[in-house]
């Protein structure tokens, strides 16, 4: 059985003109869960909840096996177990790494010194030009270095492929998985980029204002879905109910369904009945 080091259990929080609504989430413990919505989806906000920047209105959200808001000690010792990953500098621009360094394993319990420098080593990051003369790519790595250097059980990144060009979300892409193998952790990141998730995550959740539709492997999800094309002249009110979006066409219609079984034995050969891409899935989604 997968243990789960975040668990959303029926999570809402209200805004005045948005709502997280009845969120149940889980991030599960050695794997990459990469979370796609919209700007304003929701996506930083359950962000914030697990970083306990935010309370939730009702609901719970365990970490590690405690309760993320039920006091301030249990509240530090979740944070000492999570590395967020920034894509800017958050730190003194005129520092170098190794007067970074000297602050950093004052700030964690578990600072491991050695291994922060074979990161920096392993990441090519020069050890005394300072923080602002760094690129947005070595910052983004210089901060990993920082997450997995006090030995976090999960590291999130909000947004980490976004302004990078595609040689270098590769390269991220090849490091994180072996940060993967060497540190044994989780991986939590927030994307628009259908191309990462399917390069990168193992599970998949989609949030559409304020909504958790799904949080499944890439194989579950399009064996859920199937792409159905045909003639519109076998539509009617009854048949329509079995597609979740309906586009038509010149010569037909092309749509997707969660009801294959259904589809297939009304229809027979008369569709087309296709597996769809992630892109295809979230395209019908949104």
């Amino acid at each position: 059985m997968t243990n789960n080091v975040i668990e959303f259990n029926h999570v809402t929080k209200e805004y005045k003109g948005f709502s997280l609504s009845d969120v149940n989430l889980s991030i599960k413990q050695g794997y990459v869960t990469g979370l796609i919505g919209t700007n304003g989806s929701g996506k930083s906000t359950l962000i914030k909840l697990i970083m306990n920047l935010l309370t939730p209105d009702k609901g719970s959200i365990e970490a590690f096996g405690l309760d993320n808001n039920q006091s301030a000690t249990q509240s530090k010792e979740i944070k000492e177990q999570i590395g967020f990953v920034y894509d800017k500098n958050i730190y003194y621009e005129n520092l170098n790494i190794k007067e970074l360094n000297k602050i950093l394993k004052h700030s964690y319990k578990k600072w491991d010194n050695e291994l922060f420098y074979q990161y920096v080593e392993k990441f090519g990051l020069p050890l005394n030009k300072t923080l602002k003369s760094f690129s947005k790519g070595m910052q983004m790595k210089m901060s990993l270095a920082v997450a997995l250097s006090h030995h976090a059980q999960l590291i999130i990144m909000d947004e980490p492929f976004a302004g990078l060009d595609a040689a270098f979300r590769r390269e991220l892409v090849n490091l994180l998985r072996e940060v993967m193998l060497d540190a044994q952790c989780s991986i939590f990141f927030t994307t628009h980029l259908v191309e990462e998730l399917e390069n990168f995550a193992d599970y998949i959740a989609l949030i559409d204002q304020g909504e958790v539709l799904f949080n499944q492997t890439l194989e579950e999800l399009k064996g859920n879905f199937a792409i159905v094309k045909g003639s519109q002249m076998l539509l009617d009110r009854d048949i329509r109910s079995y597609f979740i979006t309906i586009n038509y066409t010149n010569n037909g219609f092309v749509a997707m369904t969660d009801q294959i079984e259904e589809v297939t034995q009304t229809f027979g050969s008369y569709v087309t009945i296709e597996v769809p891409t992630l892109a295809d899935i979230l395209y019908y989604l949104l």
